[in-house]
């Protein structure tokens, strides 16, 4: 086997019979591509992110997985419902989670002792079937998610 190297400004390969020719200066360095990719560097982006907005399921006690997602949506399908502490919360993590009364509406969800609200009472809810609840939150460390409700929100599917 040899081993050298080859200068060059372009390489041409064949297609099917017709020669096509790549400019070698187009092509991204490794280190241009590490810093494009790169999630431990600060980044512009020139384009809107969005985070997706993971479905859960009702029960009467849901343990959310942070590691799924930032936003989360319920319809609610039980009378009470208990949103129990999570394992999976990192310091500096935020995000939504919209409750949409269903048929069985949950005006007073209960909140697991991680949750923290203001007053330090979750609030109630309106139990209107339709309407929403949006409950943002932060997580200040493992074990303390800062959480405020914004509640009464029409809601169209």
């Amino acid at each position: 086997m040899a081993y050298g190297k080859i200068k060059s400004d372009a390489l041409v390969y064949d297609n099917s019979g017709v020669d096509v020719t790549i400019s070698l200066s187009s092509i991204p360095t490794a280190t241009q591509v590490a810093a494009k990719a790169s999630l431990d560097t600060a980044q512009t982006f020139t384009k809107g992110q969005r985070g997706e907005v993971t479905t859960l399921t009702s029960a009467a006690s849901i343990t959310i997985n942070f590691d799924d997602s930032n936003n989360f949506f319920l319809t609610t399908g039980h009378a009470q419902i208990q949103f129990a502490n999570p394992t999976t919360e990192v310091a500096g993590q935020s995000g939504s989670i919209f409750i949409v009364q269903g048929s069985t509406t949950c005006a007073a969800p209960t909140w697991g002792n991680q949750w923290y609200f203001a007053g330090g009472t979750a609030p109630s809810l309106t139990g209107t079937t339709g309407k929403c609840a949006r409950i943002d939150y932060i997580v200040q460390e493992a074990g303390k998610i800062h959480a405020v409700a914004t509640d009464n929100l029409t809601y169209t599917s």
